[in-house]
């Protein structure tokens, strides 16, 4: 008698979907002339057909410039704020001196006028409202004053 088999463990697969993949858009390029065909008969009466090949001529690039329109903008942007900044600083030690020698002649007026009102007030004239006696020839007697 043949035993009973017992039933094995059943293994399940599921399948792992694939993601599907999205093929590059194909661009139509253009096909390159073809060049004619061309027949040559050799010397010995044998004809020859074959397609001229011409040198690969290379394709025309469009130059562009080295540097950008903007780049250069910018350059030239920055070299003239450079030009008025040297000028500002030249202003304004203009204004300075200026301001200094405004200063001074501001002083020196000053100091004029004050010394010709110092010698006004201060000055000695002999045409003062009042009697000039020399002391020296004076003789007192009696408290009185002989000049």
């Amino acid at each position: 008698m043949s035993t009973p088999q017992r039933p094995t463990a059943v293994e399940v697969h599921h399948p792992t979907p694939l993601t599907p993949t999205h093929p590059m858009p194909l661009v139509p390029a253009q096909p390159a002339p073809v060049s004619p065909v061309a027949s040559v008969v050799l010397p010995d009466g044998r004809v020859v057909t074959g397609y001229a090949i011409e040198p690969a001529k290379p394709e025309t690039v469009v130059s562009k410039p080295a540097v950008s329109r903007t780049a250069v903008n910018i350059a030239l942007g920055g070299i003239g704020f450079g030009a008025v900044c040297g000028g500002l600083v030249l202003l304004t030690t203009f204004i300075a001196a200026l301001t200094a020698l405004i200063t001074q002649l501001i002083t020196l007026a000053a100091v004029i006028f004050g010394g010709w009102i110092a010698v006004q007030i201060l000055g000695t004239s002999s045409h003062r409202g009042g009697t000039t006696v020399n002391i020296r020839k004076a003789v007192i007697k009696r408290n009185h004053f002989h000049g």
